[in-house]
């Protein structure tokens, strides 16, 4: 689509995809998102013959936005490119790539907030049983060390709710089995200590004996390693969940955001406080954390019948 472009507005994506990526730091997979947003949009704008960045008007863009509602974009999407818009147009103004912001005044639909699908407590234990069982039944070194990893892998997903983005990006050093802590690299390059429990930090232990049956040279210090040696790759990690997840009757199919999202919920249903949440949750907004407290009602019920005295 990029070569239906006018030279201007790929010069102009190029350098903010820079500016996301070097003085946002932004995950590759964000940078990705953004510039693909605003490739469609200047695509839908050489359609129309509105090609030129510096004459985009506030109606173009809700013009294109309506298109796309009635291509069928869903709300989650409308609002994802229309936060792309605004946010392209307010550095390009700022940066005085353009003489006026059109953008300013978009408003995206709000989104219905609902959690996805998750796995119950009971799912989660028969889900990590069901990979040490595989450990158990492995023969061969390789066969064992990658059974271990994936153990480890599942472990760590959802004892500790982080991305997989942050999960292939631990480095050894970044364990600190001792008191059971990850220091976790988070989005636009925020760091943060994420707890695990025994469990977790036993499999990694595990892992880390056999790690170097599998780790290549050009690893490094990646904790996690694939099948060919380097650091572990996000589709790899999907792959791996989406099988594991398979071997449990009745669970849904989910990737590794599906054992974050059970991980919050799990926390506050035994009892976690909302802040505590989102501090391991790495979210900027309590606003986002509160988006599992309405799974959590019958919690809130016993607490109320136990702490009330009119209850």
């Amino acid at each position: 689509m990029a070569e239906s472009l006018t030279t201007e507005a790929q010069l102009l994506l190029g350098a903010f995809g820079e500016h996301l990526r070097l003085e946002r730091g932004l995950s590759p997979h964000t940078v990705r998102a953004y510039t693909g947003d605003l490739t469609n949009l200047f695509a839908h704008l050489v359609r129309v013959g509105e090609g030129d960045p510096g004459q985009v008007t506030l109606a173009d863009l809700r013009t294109w936005l309506a298109n796309q509602h009635a291509g069928g974009a869903d709300r989650a999407t409308l609002q994802r490119r229309s936060a792309a818009a605004r946010t392209f147009f307010a550095w390009a103004r700022r940066t005085d790539r353009i003489a006026s912001d059109p953008a300013q005044a978009l408003r995206s639909p709000k989104v219905d907030r609902r959690l996805p699908p998750t796995v119950e407590v009971d799912q989660a234990r028969s889900l990590l049983d069901a990979l040490a069982a595989r450990v158990a039944e492995a023969g061969e070194p390789g066969d064992v060390a990658a059974r271990r990893r994936d153990l480890a892998v599942v472990e760590v997903l959802y004892a500790s709710g982080i991305r997989v983005s942050e999960l292939c990006g631990l480095d050894l050093g970044d364990i600190d089995d001792q008191r059971g802590l990850l220091r976790v690299l988070g989005k636009g390059g925020k760091q943060r200590t994420v707890p695990v429990g025994g469990p977790a930090v036993r499999a990694l232990d595990a892992w880390l004996g056999v790690r170097s049956v599998l780790a290549a040279p050009g690893a490094g210090q990646a904790l996690f390693v694939g099948d060919r040696g380097g650091r572990i790759d996000p589709r790899v990690v999907r792959r791996l969940v989406h099988r594991a997840l398979a071997m449990v009757p009745d669970a849904p199919d989910l990737g590794p955001h599906g054992l974050r999202h059970a991980m919050a919920t799990h926390l506050l249903e035994g009892g976690a406080d909302l802040r505590s949440v989102q501090e391991i949750l790495g979210h900027s907004s309590l606003a986002t954390t509160q988006l599992y407290t309405h799974v959590s009602g019958d919690r809130l019920r016993r607490a109320y019948q136990q702490a009330h005295p009119r209850a």
